[in-house]
């Protein structure tokens, strides 16, 4: 999260198509709604909904059997695609020469690893951090997604649930998400209630 990824994939399609080339974008859970890429900047492309159901393999080879120019694919918030999805995609790359290229995050709000992540470190040619590294409130690196709800960090619940983190000036979500540092990850310490802690003066200030 807050690493640019979505951004980075709008980025990829636009560069591909600006040399005459054909994709296909596909994204599961978009915090937009179904059927769309979106980044955190505002920018957003239509895409195809990514959902247990759907076989990658189908659908490119009927679009292929149509007519279709099929050159690469986006594929976004692939952490939610399923091990046997992403083992179609690798069956894309190598057997019908289509550029793959994949964006997600490697682990839940549990810091453990999705199976759709875990696999396709298993299978991709690269893996690339993201330049853009997320932050902790403390300042340090982020390495772990948080889930609060109603304000408070939980560490247990269904590993897929769609929220957004808080924006400036607006309400708490009742689901939402922030990154943390491994340390704070461990003891909950998200940024809200680091600030209610830094004012209460009956505690001791975190280091």
């Amino acid at each position: 999260m807050d690493s640019g990824k979505s951004t980075l994939a709008l980025q990829v399609d636009h560069n591909h198509r600006a040399r005459g080339r054909r994709g296909r974008i596909f994204t599961s859970h978009d915090r937009a709604g179904e059927a769309t890429l979106s980044s955190r900047l505002g920018l957003s492309a239509s895409a195809v909904e990514v959902d247990e159901g759907l076989s990658f393999w189908s659908y490119v080879v009927d679009e292929l059997t149509r007519g279709a120019q099929i050159d690469y694919l986006v594929c976004d918030e692939a952490q939610f695609y399923s091990p046997t999805q992403v083992d179609e995609l690798a069956r894309i790359a190598d057997e019908l020469a289509i550029d793959v290229f994949c964006f997600g995050i490697l682990t839940d709000f549990r810091t453990r690893l999705f199976p759709g992540s875990a696999r396709l470190v298993e299978l991709a040619d690269r893996v690339m951090p993201l330049q853009v590294e997320s932050l902790c409130w403390c300042g340090a690196r982020a390495t772990h997604n948080a889930r609060t709800v109603n304000g408070e960090m939980v560490t247990e619940g269904d590993v897929i649930v769609v929220g957004d983190v808080e924006q400036d000036g607006e309400r708490t979500p009742a689901v939402g998400y922030e990154v943390l540092c491994r340390r704070h990850h461990r003891r909950r310490v998200t940024a809200a209630r680091a600030q209610a802690a830094a004012l209460s003066p009956d505690v001791l200030p975190f280091d």
